[in-house]
């Protein structure tokens, strides 16, 4: 029972681990496409702006 038990703890080790390598993947994502991800996002933001315009 002992074992389960070590076992089921260790496991919660592993996903803490994998959302935080996660975690950073997305950030470096970021970092390194920063400019690409803030001139789409500007696009976006103009392309409603000049439709909600038209209504």
């Amino acid at each position: 029972m002992w074992r389960i038990l070590e076992f089921w703890q260790e496991e919660d080790a592993v996903g803490v681990v994998e959302i935080i390598l996660i975690l950073v993947v997305l950030i470096g994502l970021v970092i390194i496409f920063k400019e690409q991800l803030v001139s789409l996002v500007n696009g976006i933001l103009e392309k409603i702006t000049s439709q909600s315009n038209s209504i």
